[in-house]
């Protein structure tokens, strides 16, 4: 395919969903056939996107052209999708198919098969707006899709609009976004206010960006306007309410996807947008990176609804991709292309490799909801024997976020550690000898409390003996949604075992940025040399395979060859009857990690013990524990207060005369005319 074909075939997929989203309109009433419309009409217009992105990949060329179009006015929106952009819409597609397809069994769960229309029409606005956010060619383009892509999101937030929880985390949701995109408005205004264009190949790494504190002021608003939707701390406070809420097949999206907008965002601007970044960028990228990542994963221990817990985790692994990408623009502010392509290659990585396990758990999730009814890990257990494809989907995904080799997360969090690492060796900079060990610990920390953490999650909610009667009924999901949970599992263990592959698909994407040298590395010496794993790339598949022959092998031959006698006995336990209410619990787990970072949760107890004779005889203790909202009480509760006071001081001036009203706009214009008259 050309790159001509693959820009019609672009056009082709908008024109194609859109198509999709009028024929489920259409089908309202009938939830059965609008559900199958919509979620297949999403896949097959994912597919396509899917091939106009491996087109690029593969022929290394960029694409263009026009959207839309008005002659009277001159008015266009545009598209163009390079490297970078075909890289964020393939992980787009690998994560939206198999949604879709999760989505046919999912929605026809009450309470949502009556919603069916309205889930299918959300998705495909929802896909097809982050498409075009991902490959807008200039400024219209790019802020008329991100606004659609937040009310959009904002809407299946609030699916279930009954629920008092829904409609606020929606609300915060647009609150915070709005925040994010005037930020954006700002920033992008101010940058076209000096290069004369709105089209993102001339606005961005323009020349005339030549004002030091010019480049940090549009820094500073990019940042915070994309952070916001990233979710990085101390943004992030949306992200815990907004996920939950939301329908599982929309959190999946919005974990793997949707966030990503924001790093997309930060990569393209930030990074390598406002020409080569300052060291303090860079820097500021670490430690932020670094606090979301060990805040977030901190904050994910102590949650008990697994949908919540699994939000944190996205927290957790954006500040991993800041990691990388902090390094690597530290490495470029220095001189160190290699260095530099080492980083935003192992950020990039990071992406990919969340998207595709952070989706698979919370499809995971998704049909434990659907089997048990809750969410709440102290009312699951013993789930594998009931659900043993989703519990073994779960682990594996539970092992790659955990980083554990071979799966995917641990290749690239192995070449974020070979980013600070190869940095460190090479830099004669103080401020990097002490920051770059500082960011390998703190990435070190991150993923060992994330094992831990999935050691709780996996365990509580799949292991022992039930502990309620809707665990203990409980039941596998139909195949229309197992079978996409194990699509994305193998491509768990295929990127893992495999990393040379994705390395070799991102090296000419890395080297096209602004900033790096044609050659940023040596003749012979490639990322994936570079990055320590191209013996684990040649190695590690033959091995793993062979050795997986040989077990499974071994196994079939013994099972079928067994003349043991086999005795079952009950578990030992120090002489008394082991029973669900015996079980370790969620809370207990998460115990001594409060204990240690008490300063930081500030827990409180609540202890109440029941009687009815005698306050001697207890007949039930009911414990309640709860750590403090640290950023919503301390940070945002404040401001809005803040706010709220200066809004009321500010209603004298609704004083609700037509003649005061006439006086404030005479006194602007007085105003404005004489600021132009000066400053000419």
């Amino acid at each position: 395919m050309t790159a001509l074909d693959a820009a019609h075939l672009f056009v082709v997929s908008l024109v194609f969903r859109a198509g999709v989203i009028g024929t489920t309109a259409a089908l309202w009433r009938h939830p059965r056939l609008a559900r199958r419309v919509g979620f297949v009409g999403s896949g097959l217009a994912s597919t396509m996107t899917a091939l106009l992105a491996i087109t690029v990949l593969r022929t290394g060329t960029s694409m263009d052209g026009v959207l839309f179009l008005h002659q009277a006015t001159g008015l266009s929106l545009g598209y163009a999708v390079d490297g970078l952009s075909a890289w964020f819409l393939l992980i787009l597609s690998v994560l939206a198919v198999p949604i879709a397809a999760f989505s046919l069994g999912y929605v026809a769960h009450a309470p949502l098969d009556r919603r069916s229309a309205f889930l299918g029409i959300g998705f495909n606005v929802l896909v097809g707006a982050v498409e075009v956010v991902f490959a807008a060619g200039d400024v219209l383009t790019f802020l008329g899709a991100w606004e659609l892509m937040t009310l959009t999101t904002a809407a299946l937030v609030a699916t279930e609009h009954t629920s008092l929880a829904s409609r606020r985390a929606a609300y915060l949701y647009l609150a915070m976004s709005h925040l994010a995109t005037g930020c954006l408005i700002a920033a992008f205004m101010a940058l076209a206010s000096v290069t004369g264009t709105l089209s993102f190949s001339s606005l961005l790494s323009s020349p005339l960006l030549t004002s030091e504190p010019l480049r940090h002021g549009l820094f500073a608003l990019f940042f915070i306007g994309f952070g916001v939707k990233a979710g990085i701390v101390p943004l992030h406070v949306w992200l815990p309410e907004a996920h939950p809420a939301a329908p599982t097949s929309i959190s999946a999206f919005m974990s793997g996807v949707l966030i990503k907008t924001g790093i997309y965002g930060i990569v393209r601007v930030c990074a390598f947008g406002l020409g080569v970044p300052f060291l303090s960028w860079g820097v500021i990228i670490v430690l932020v990176g670094g606090l979301s990542a060990l805040l977030g994963v901190l904050y994910a221990l102590m949650q008990h609804d697994l949908k919540r817990l699994l939000a944190y985790h996205s927290i957790e692994n954006i500040g991993i991709i800041l990691l990388g990408l902090g390094a690597g623009m530290i490495g470029l502010s220095y001189g160190r292309s290699d260095v530099a392509a080492l980083g935003v290659a192992a950020s990039l990585y990071h992406v990919l490799n969340h998207a595709v396990f952070k989706g698979l758990l919370f499809l995971g999730a998704g049909s434990v909801v659907m089997a048990t009814g809750t969410r709440h890990i102290e009312h699951l257990g013993g789930l594998l024997r009931r659900m043993p494809w989703t519990g073994l989907c779960f682990l594996i995904g539970a092992m790659a976020i955990s980083g554990l080799p071979p799966l995917n997360g641990f290749a690239s969090e192995w070449l974020t550690f070979q980013a600070f690492l190869f940095g460190f060796r090479g830099s004669t900079e103080p401020l990097v000898h002490l920051l770059f060990p500082i960011g390998g610990a703190l990435l070190a920390l991150t993923t060992a409390l994330a094992a831990a953490c999935f050691v709780k999650a996996f365990g509580l909610t799949f292991l022992a003996l039930p502990r309620t009667a809707a665990a203990a009924q409980a039941h596998e999901s139909p195949a229309v949604m197992i079978v996409p949970q194990v699509m994305l599992a193998v491509i768990c263990l295929g990127l893992g075992l495999f990393p040379g592959a994705v390395l070799a698909t991102l090296e000419p994407v890395v080297r096209a940025l602004p900033g790096f040298a044609p050659h940023s590395f040596t003749a012979g010496h490639s990322l994936t040399m570079a990055s320590g794993l191209d013996a684990f790339d040649r190695v590690v598949p033959a091995l793993f395979g062979v050795a997986l022959l040989v077990a499974g092998g071994l196994g079939l031959l013994m099972a079928s060859r067994r003349r043991v006698k086999v005795r079952r006995v009950p578990t030992w336990g120090c002489g008394g009857e082991l029973t669900a209410g015996t079980e370790y619990t969620a809370t207990a787990f998460s115990k001594p990690l409060m204990l240690i970072f008490s300063s930081l949760y500030r827990p409180s107890r609540h202890v109440e013990a029941l009687t009815e004779v005698s306050p001697y005889f207890t007949q039930e203790v009911r414990y309640r524990s709860e750590i403090e909202p640290t950023f919503e009480r301390r940070v945002y509760e404040p401001l809005v207060r803040a706010v709220l006071r200066v809004a009321t001081g500010m209603r004298v001036l609704q004083a609700g005369s037509l003649q005061s009203y006439i006086a404030y706009v005479i006194a602007m214009v007085v105003t404005l005319v004489l600021i132009v008259w000066w400053r000419s």
